[in-house]
């Protein structure tokens, strides 16, 4: 057995702990759980530090529930939230557990034989026959209003800040998510239930419920939310969320996202979002200090969690697109780029149409520059920019004498000009 509390700790991945639960888990395997959202059918980067907890709880030689809460997302948990959620239909829900089952088998073990493998279960199977009225017997009469309405996630929706209240199917989810800990803890043997620092009011009426029903011991621990210094929301990008599924947000755009890290946060992150050691993280950090300007930690960073989110091609595919606009990248490695990506890239780049029938027997790169596109604003400023040798096409410098045909494109759609080191210009050909 690993200490898993030793390894969580040193990774600031601990926020707080009931005591006793180190020394439970020393005694011999465990059985823990982390819930799960499917209100999406792709797990953002949000989830992620869950989804680090329970496998390094399962490289700790412990066995790892993967919770998706099909019952629970019906109902939508006040924990953080302002107003009420979404409630989802069934055929949404097991679509979208079955996505998010494919992303957790990257990280976790789910197909050995080894008694530690991993399972995802859904509150769903076993909610979904249990009547409201067996419900309040069995359940509702062992927990106490007083008890419910002393929970911080509680508290606050019912103060004078929110001016929406609670629904009575928010005030009774602690109720429903404890009843979760209850079964996993009879049916599964699990008596750990790990969740973010907001969840904690939730997890303790789970392990309450375990000790007045079923007279057992169960424990809870939380992480912290992860922040940033600049104090805007972690996880979110003016897109929105960065998700794990490569159609929504790009390998490229989840390798730039973590590579803009700040380095307070790099230190931080390294940490929580990898698997290296802490000899690893220290040398690197110490190389990072010593000249930050390297982004060493940022790139080390963005590396190990790019390949274990999407693949090693997807990384060397998305070092490539990002060297394009920051590095000595060549026409060939611009042919190489899909145009999703290309267009990411060259996000927020200026652009113009051109016709293909104009440049199918060449096009004057005078014309290109001025006329067609804009990108200069006379024949006189195009020419002095040649004669000064500043301006590429492709990557590649040009003179006067160029002449911009089909065998120039990218994708067979895009031309990318550039005017010195900076100025960029896409030319769509329609």
């Amino acid at each position: 057995m690993k200490n898993f509390i030793e390894e969580v700790t040193w990774r600031g991945m601990l926020h707080d702990v009931m005591p006793g639960t180190e020394e439970h888990l020393m005694e011999q395997m465990r059985v823990a759980y982390v819930g799960i959202d499917p209100t999406a059918d792709s797990l953002h980067i949000g989830h992620l530090v869950g989804v680090m907890l329970l496998k390094h709880f399962q490289l700790s030689g412990h066995k790892p529930l993967a919770l998706v809460g099909g019952a629970t997302g019906m109902i939508g948990d006040p924990s953080g939230k302002s107003n009420e959620r979404n409630l989802l239909d069934e055929a949404t829900l097991r679509h979208n557990q079955e996505a998010i089952k494919g992303q957790l088998a990257r990280f976790l073990d789910f197909t050995s034989y080894a008694p530690n493998a991993a399972e995802l279960v859904n509150n769903y199977d076993w909610m979904k026959n249990f009547s409201f009225l067996d419900f309040i017997r069995d359940v509702g009469k062992h927990i106490t209003v007083n008890y419910m309405m002393a929970k911080d996630s509680v508290k606050k929706r019912l103060s004078s800040e929110s001016a929406e209240g609670m629904s009575f199917t928010e005030f009774t989810y602690q109720l429903v998510q404890g009843y979760d800990f209850l079964h996993l803890y009879r049916d599964k043997s699990c008596t750990l239930q790990m969740g973010g620092s907001d969840q904690w009011g939730n997890i303790t009426t789970g392990t309450e419920l375990v000790r007045r029903i079923a007279s057992g011991k169960a424990y809870a621990l939380t992480c912290p939310l992860i922040t940033k210094a600049d104090g805007t929301k972690f996880g979110k990008s003016e897109g929105g969320n960065i998700w794990l599924d490569a159609a929504r947000t790009s390998p490229y755009k989840f390798y730039q996202y973590w590579l803009n890290t700040s380095d307070i946060d790099a230190e931080k992150y390294i940490k929580i979002f990898t698997f290296l050691s802490k000899e690893e993280i220290e040398d690197l950090t110490i190389k990072h200090r010593e000249a930050p300007h390297l982004r060493v930690l940022q790139k080390k960073l963005a590396e190990e969690i790019t390949i274990m989110v999407h693949s090693a091609e997807d990384l060397e595919n998305a070092i490539k697109a990002s060297n394009i606009l920051f590095g000595n990248a060549t026409a060939d490695d611009l042919k190489q780029l899909d145009e999703a990506t290309f267009l990411e890239v060259f996000d927020g780049v200026p652009q113009a149409e051109i016709a293909k029938a104009d440049i199918e027997v060449g096009l004057d790169i005078v014309a290109v520059l001025n006329e067609k596109t804009g990108f200069m604003k006379s024949n006189g400023e195009a020419r002095r920019a040649l004669t000064a040798n500043s301006i590429s096409v492709n990557r590649e410098k040009v003179k006067e004498d160029f002449a911009l045909s089909t065998k120039d494109l990218i994708n067979e759609q895009f031309v990318l000009l550039q005017s010195g080191k900076k100025n960029y210009f896409v030319v769509r050909v329609v």
